[in-house]
């Protein structure tokens, strides 16, 4: 692929580079920089609580666009041509309106897939706005049993509550707390958890727009990790033994990824499940991170996706507890 300027990321923190350089694999950093410097094209998921395959499929081709499907996924659609004038017609449809559809990367759609609940589980979504994959974990369980989609942020429960409601979502409630604590309310309470945790959202870049790595920092790397830790281990405090709880980023650095893992495998009576999605294209947790102690040899057993010009960066655990 070839630019009109040097290089699109050379405006990236230099300590940023630098350390991707360490943790991507080699053959893969170019592709992922380059990822770094395009928009992605607008992707959606069906809301089969509303609508259909078939259905979205034939409104799509009405408002003229052109979509293609991941294989891994069905019920997503990947939309051809420019993201901005895809998502303006989106937007304006009634698909979107009527809450037919969810606006949603790709790789946002995963961790829900690989805790894959069931109608009439118990499930915690620990840290739950804007509703993504809340909503997409509502449709999968049929809008039966019962989620609790918590989330610290007034602003951003009020946007959580908009999205459940238009995605025809009945049986969710919310709940404003630290995550940290809520093991306390419900504890050994839920069937699943999801711990979609906040991050340094590394696998988010875009370098048109600087917010997207302007606060980032080694210094709130290591800020984070220690509040992901805590979330994740009141995450797995509410839930029952036999129970399974994912962990997921949009970050790649192993501090907030591995390293979280591998802290609470020596904190908690927890297993690390193998996971696989036939057709994504994924790759091992890493086991060494700069000078320290070589993480727990199980954390391979997570799973790493890396940026693309389709997707974005995102990390995925899946535990069960033991006891």
């Amino acid at each position: 692929m070839i630019y009109t300027m040097n290089n699109c990321w050379d405006q990236l923190p230099p300590q940023f580079l630098e350390r991707l350089s360490r943790i991507v694999p080699k053959e893969l950093k170019e592709q992922i920089l380059e990822s770094y410097c395009r928009k992605r094209p607008t992707t959606l998921r069906v809301n089969t609580l509303k609508s259909t395959n078939e259905s979205v499929a034939h409104e799509l081709t009405k408002l003229g666009l052109i979509y293609h499907r991941p294989e891994w996924y069905p019920l997503a659609f990947i939309l051809e041509g420019s993201a901005y004038d895809t998502l303006g017609k989106i937007m304006e449809s009634e698909l979107y309106k009527n809450g037919e559809v969810y606006v949603q990367n790709l790789s946002s759609m995963i961790p829900p897939l690989v805790l894959d609940p069931s109608p009439g589980n118990r499930v915690l979504d620990l840290a739950a706005a804007p509703g993504s994959k809340t909503t997409q974990m509502a449709m999968m369980m049929k809008d039966s049993g019962e989620i609790i989609a918590n989330d610290l942020s007034p602003i951003r429960i009020f946007k959580l509550k908009a999205n459940l409601a238009g995605q025809g979502v009945t049986h969710t409630t919310t709940n404003r707390m630290p995550g940290q604590f809520l093991w306390k309310r419900f504890p050994q309470y839920f069937d699943k958890a999801l711990v979609d945790a906040p991050c340094s959202l590394e696998g988010t870049i875009y370098t048109e727009k600087p917010k997207s790595y302007a606060q980032w920092s080694v210094h709130k790397i290591k800020e984070l990790s220690q509040r992901q830790r805590y979330l994740l281990r009141s995450a797995i405090s509410a839930t029952k033994a036999g129970g399974e709880i994912v962990y997921s980023t949009c970050t790649l650095a192993p501090e907030e990824n591995e390293g979280v893992i591998d802290w609470i495998l020596a904190k908690e009576k927890v297993e690390l499940i193998p996971i696989s999605i036939p057709g994504l294209k994924t790759y091992p947790g890493i086991t060494q991170w700069g000078n320290a102690k070589p993480y727990d040899e199980r954390v391979k057993n997570c799973m790493r996706i890396y940026p693309t010009e389709l997707m974005e960066g995102f990390f995925v655990a899946k535990l069960r507890k033991i006891a």
